[in-house]
């Protein structure tokens, strides 16, 4: 004889599972972009303070002594309004790619920084100083939809779908159509956060 209540209740128990462990990275998604962001706008008012000084920490093409700037750089930005503009979809769209865990957050973040870094300090003209989150944003983005490609599970193939569908637009940045934006940062944030997707995807167990 079973106990009672235990025919439909492992499968209930399963699922209260998962939806608890769901809502449980959620928070802790909301709360890590939250201070994320929070620290950026806490970078900028001390930049603002002190003149735009701290901007000259951010990757400057070509020069050996950039290199460091592609950690900073994503901290940094051309004032609030450039901030603000990166804002919004840095909290979105990193608050997706964290809800899988922060730990593989953590690990794409880092190579979207490298990538998208490392790509702007060879492809950008000599000399040339760039900052700003936005090769983040980008990141964020090809990490979401890629993940939903390379790991097959329903719900990251639902967030992938939502995400290209809503942020399709923001591709054109990847492109060297805006004079005074940095496409490169763009264009290597996304092909970073691909890079991610591939490498941090759900492998499948070997069986005998």
């Amino acid at each position: 004889m079973s106990d009672s209540g235990a025919g439909l209740p492992r499968a209930g128990r399963s699922m209260r599972e998962r939806t608890s462990a769901l809502l449980t990275g959620a928070l802790g998604s909301a709360i890590l972009m939250i201070v994320l962001v929070s620290v950026m706008w806490a970078v900028e008012i001390v930049d603002y303070m002190q003149n735009g000084r701290l901007d000259r920490y951010g990757i400057v093409a070509h020069e050996p002594d950039g290199l460091p700037g592609i950690l900073f750089a994503p901290f940094l930005h051309a004032g609030f309004s450039h901030l603000m503009a990166n804002s919004l979809p840095l909290l979105i769209l990193g608050f997706l790619a964290a809800i899988r865990g922060i730990g593989r957050f953590l690990a794409a973040s880092l190579v979207i920084i490298l990538v998208s870094g490392v790509g702007v300090w060879f492809t950008s003209p000599p000399d040339t100083l760039t900052i700003g989150a936005s090769g983040l944003v980008f990141g964020y983005f090809g990490y979401v939809v890629a993940r939903g490609l390379f790991d097959r599970r329903a719900l990251d193939i639902v967030l992938g779908v939502v995400v290209a569908v809503l942020y399709y637009s923001i591709l054109w940045g990847a492109l060297p159509t805006q004079p005074g934006v940095s496409w490169q940062g763009h264009l290597f944030g996304l092909i970073g956060g691909v890079i991610a997707a591939w490498l941090l995807r759900r492998r499948k167990p070997v069986t005998a």
